[in-house]
């Protein structure tokens, strides 16, 4: 088991949790300390090149070098987002690094100058060359694969790109998924040839053939303990085999088993052999036979621009494409395992090899960013050896596409005019999105925006809202923001700098501050909606997004939906009339921990940190907004009797606070403190085990300590033990903080003022009625009302108080000075210490105490440019559920997946068939009985009740016949008792009918039009 020792030994002083503390829960501290000692080398400038360099230097490697002296060209612009207007005719590399400097301060970048000699390449950890002949990308690999070094080679034409890696003859990955070891109690193992280990009460083990194990804690058989990992061979979800055991001793009770990762030797070809005889990773199983093709293709692509100049196939060109075609076929017909080219296929790369689309740099950026930290640190699995991605049904159908029509403009849009065409990249600009959110997702979709030009034409706009300012965690992924940025609002600021990056989006971009939700539904009116060509969401919690759900689907507006969680993202695509909602379906609720778990029975470290995390609001939050409500509130004592619940807590709270233990010094902070470990840590589990010794037994005669109930131990305070004095000066403090008292660090003061603590001998209490059953224990004490009413006259009275106020400790994760993680960290190892569970360290307790979702630049950079790849079928207007897709990914695998979206469920009432997306549109304030006699004269149906939110406006069961002449409005603002706010349009009314035999039927909902 851990010590204190242990935890305090964790060297974390290299790295900027601050920074950093989203991404450190994705990589962990060893991957960053890895990372920190690389030097990457990043050849190619254009959109992918900064896309890779901008997620790499996020992510914090020791240094990026930059080479790229060729001259910017205004068609850069297209997706290089640093570079402007100003820059074209200067070197990219030069006029880029000083603005991807500005990243991250950590990470020093500069420029590579002269050529790529061997000598130039010797300094590099990592090579990524990007925008790059073949021939020159082979000379790079020779060198860096005799050296042992990585080599990426990636590049984008079009909606096609790919991605290649060589880490040598032997790379060893440490870690293949990074997913927490799998860890579960076991409660029997057979003593024979196969060594079956069940787990505790039917609890699955979640293991797979050729993992490994090792346990702890196992009595009866010590063979098991500390020995070296066993091999796994899963038998079945609650149990598994680790082989022979008939040697060992007879299994009596406990263990503990726990997952091993065990590292991973791969072997990596050359570029030069691997082009004969590559490896592919399927990115999307619908197209299976893609890669292939493309492996030729791009060979073929290369051969034409060697043979023209540099010069890559013109858009729509019909005469370089079959010459790209014919090479194609030479070069298939002369591999080693020929495969079955496509025509149209191989002449559409070669139609779109000019195209520089920003959603496909950010997908193949994201994903080459990602395998650049694989090769540094040995962090999950990198892609062997090849990738090939496209999206090909991006492609617009609602355009004809002629060379003309994709010829070069000489703007900063001829790269995505070279795929689209002209008309399409009208229909682009003069559309009108809302993002709801400018964090990290918002960040990088409005990149991306300004890129493709959305919302720049005469009739386009782009709008943002977003309620937060900036912190410093959010400058690790949320690229838009700078340090200089802090304490700023996040939309404004994004604004702001996706004008820079593209002058067009210059008074085309609105920036709110609002929460969109109920209440600014005055501000986000029915006409701002309704003039909306679709809606993205960037948001970080449910229920913001189901509300936008429920918009977009009352205003029929598409809406694209992403997240990511770590190394994983997902996308979804909600298209009106076609696809279910964002709200049809839901993750399960989170699985909480009961609370006689919490209470007595903890074992495992999650459940010390929520005792300790609840312990936190207790002591420093609770009882001060208690006190504080009790000196402001007329009869809050007598409200909190009403109430039920637990008085006596609640009212004791605010008597210790305000007289028993009331300090005016820091030492009294100290002392209270230190008799706090005493009841948390030793008195109440002394108690515990008063009431249930380490010997009581169940009604039916079993161990009543057994199986998940660990029979704990008091903690003896230790002055010189570093974990108990990090309890006492934590919680001095924030008890200090409660009352405004000064409070101190200095330890060997603490123990200056420990020594004169009194701390009193433990006495069991009794009365405490004891009931043991089967499963559990349960304590029970009654309150006496005397102790209550003596407790309520001891209490100052408000007015002897006048002006007092305690300072509730509101719980804040970020900051490394408020000593909130700490003391819960303390807290919870203690609680840990008491049942012999491993304690965890403060990065550990910091994930799981502030649920922080981990997050990463790259993943947050592929998912974004995913979720644009679908808006361009939005702005095509498709309208078949499999030109869409929902994306599923996992970049640590790597695993890509795609399906279709799931088409709307549908009703039906007689012969009409309904979706979420319907209802019965009704345009003007008729009256309700003209609602009635509508329904029975247009659809045959029988209203027999009919509501607006609360209010019931009629029901058969209940005539009211005054309300039938009443329009619909005044009906509702009758029954509301309310009038209705100006901005409200139309009214949404719930309706029960009955069909032509007088069954209950469901129909759609009815929207009442009562304003133009």
């Amino acid at each position: 088991m851990a010590t204190a020792m242990d935890i305090t030994s964790i060297d974390a002083t290299t790295i900027d949790e601050s920074l950093y503390s989203r991404q450190l829960y994705v990589l962990g501290h060893d991957a960053m300390k890895k990372m920190s000692t690389s030097n990457v080398l990043i050849i190619g400038l254009k959109g992918l090149g900064v896309e890779i360099a901008k997620n790499v230097i996020l992510a914090g490697v020791k240094s990026v070098t930059l080479y790229d002296p060729n001259p910017v060209q205004i068609a850069d612009l297209a997706s290089q987002f640093f570079l402007y207007n100003e820059d074209v005719g200067k070197p990219r590399a030069q006029v880029s690094s000083p603005r991807l400097a500005e990243l991250n301060t950590y990470v020093p970048v500069s420029v590579l100058e002269g050529d790529l000699t061997e000598e130039a390449l010797s300094n590099y950890q990592v090579v990524v060359c990007t925008n790059m002949p073949l021939e020159k990308q082979l000379f790079i690999n020779e060198i860096t694969h005799k050296r042992g070094a990585a080599f990426i080679a990636a590049d984008v034409r079009g909606l096609f790109g790919y991605a290649f890696n060589d880490f040598g003859d032997e790379f060893a990955v440490v870690d293949q998924t990074g997913e927490e070891p799998v860890h579960g109690m076991i409660a029997a193992v057979s003593k024979d040839k196969e060594g079956v280990v069940a787990c505790l009460e039917e609890t699955r083990h979640g293991l797979e053939d050729g993992d490994w194990v090792t346990f702890t804690e196992v009595v009866g058989m010590p063979e098991l303990n500390g020995i070296s990992p066993r091999e796994v061979k899963v038998t079945g979800p609650y149990t598994f085999s680790i082989g022979d055991t008939s040697n060992f001793g007879q299994y009596k009770s406990g263990g503990v088993f726990t997952q091993v990762k065990k590292p991973k030797k791969l072997h990596f070809d050359s570029l030069k052999d691997s082009l004969a005889k590559p490896e592919f990773l399927i990115s999307d199983f619908a197209k299976f036979d893609r890669p292939a093709q493309l492996h030729i293709g791009f060979q073929a692509l290369d051969a034409f621009a060697a043979k023209h100049n540099g010069e890559l196939p013109r858009p729509r060109n019909e005469q370089d494409a079959l010459e790209v075609l014919a090479i194609a076929k030479s070069i298939n017909e002369k591999a080693m395992e020929p495969t079955e080219l496509k025509d149209d296929l191989i002449k559409e790369l070669a139609y779109q090899a000019r195209g520089d689309l920003a959603p496909m740099t950010a997908v193949i950026g994201g994903l080459v960013a990602q395998e650049v930290l694989k090769a540094c640190s040995g962090k999950f699995h990198p892609i062997h050896q090849y990738m090939y991605f496209d999206s090909l049904e991006s492609m617009p159908q609602s355009v004809t596409l002629s060379e003309e029509a994709c010829k070069p403009r000489g703007t900063r849009y001829d790269g995505q005019i070279a795929v689209f065409g002209i008309d399409f990249q009208n229909t682009i600009a003069n559309a009108r999105e809302f993002v709801v959110g400018a964090g990290a997702i918002g960040c990088e979709m409005l990149k991306n925006w300004s890129m493709m030009g959305l919302g720049t034409g005469p009739k386009g706009q782009v709008f943002v809202t977003d309620m937060d300012t900036i912190e410093k965690s959010n400058l690790n992924r949320q690229f838009l923001f700078r340090p200089w940025d802090v304490s700023k609002l996040k939309s404004e600021t994004a604004a702001a700098a996706v004008e820079r990056m593209n002058p067009d989006v210059s008074g085309k971009i609105k920036a709110f501050q609002e929460r969109v939700g109920p209440e600014t539904e005055s501000l986000f009116d029915d006409g701002f909606w309704e003039s909306l060509t679709g809606v993205t969401n960037a948001l970080d919690n449910v229920e913001a997004r189901k509300y936008v759900d429920r918009r977009c689907v009352y205003f029929r507006k598409p809406l694209l939906e992403s997240g990511t969680l770590g190394t994983k993202g997902n996308t979804q695509v909600v298209i009106p009339f076609l696809t279910e909602s964002y709200s049809s379906s839901q993750d399960p609720p989170e699985k909480s921990i009961p609370i006689c778990t919490l209470k007595n029975f903890p074992n495992a470290i999650e459940h010390t940190i929520q005792w300790a995390r609840d312990m936190f609001e207790g002591l420093f939050r609770q009882p001060a907004e208690n006190v504080n409500m009790y000196l402001s509130q007329n009869n809050y004592i007598e409200t909190t009797l009403s109430q039920g619940g637990n008085q006596k807590e609640n009212i004791e709270s605010i008597y210790n606070f305000l007289v028993a233990q009331k300090p005016t010094l820091f030492e009294e902070c100290i002392a209270w403190a230190r008799l706090k470990f005493e009841e948390l840590y030793t008195n109440t589990i002394k108690q515990l085990l008063f009431n249930f010794p380490k010997d009581a037994v169940t009604s039916s005669g079993t161990p009543f300590w057994s199986g998940p109930k660990r029979a704990p131990d008091p903690v003896i305070f230790d002055p010189e033990n570093p974990l108990h004095m990090d309890f006492v000066v934590t919680a001095a403090n924030l008890h200090a903080f409660n009352y405004g008292i000064k409070g101190r660090v200095d330890q060997e003061y603490f123990k200056e003022v420990l020594k004169s603590v009194n701390v009193p001998e433990f006495v069991p209490r009794s009365g405490v009625k004891i009931q043991v059953q089967e499963n559990e224990a349960v304590q029970t004490q009654n309150t006496d009302r005397s102790e209550l009413d003596e407790l309520i006259k001891a209490l100052p009275p408000p007015s002897n108080l006048a002006g007092l106020r305690l300072k509730p400790v509101e719980f804040e994760k970020d900051d490394d000075t408020n000593f909130h993680i700490d003391f819960i960290t303390a807290a919870s190892n203690l609680r840990a210490t008491n049942y012999g569970i491993t304690l965890a360290d403060r990065h550990k307790t910091k994930f799981i105490a502030g649920k922080i979702i981990p997050a990463i630049a790259t993943t947050t950079a592929l998912v974004t440019g995913l979720v644009c790849l679908e808006l361009y079928k939005v702005l095509d207007d498709k309208k078949k559920l499999d030109d869409y897709k929902n994306g599923f990914i996992n970049l640590a695998l790597p695993f890509f997946g795609f399906s279709e979206p799931i088409a709307a469920p549908k009703l039906k009432y007689y012969d009409s068939e309904f979706s979420l997306w319907d209802r019965f549109d009704v345009e003007g304030d008729i009256t309700l009985q003209e609602l009635i006699n509508w329904f029975q004269q247009k659809h045959e149906l029988e209203v027999t009740m009919l509501s607006c939110g609360a209010s019931m406006l009629h029901a058969s069961f209940m005539p009211k016949k005054e309300r039938l002449s009443m329009p619909i409005s005044k009906l509702v603002e009758t029954v509301s008792k309310k009038p209705i706010a100006p901005h409200v349009k139309a009214l949404i009314l719930e309706v029960c009918v009955n069909d032509r035999e007088g069954e209950d039927v469901e129909v759609p909902y009815v929207r009442v039009v009562i304003r133009p």
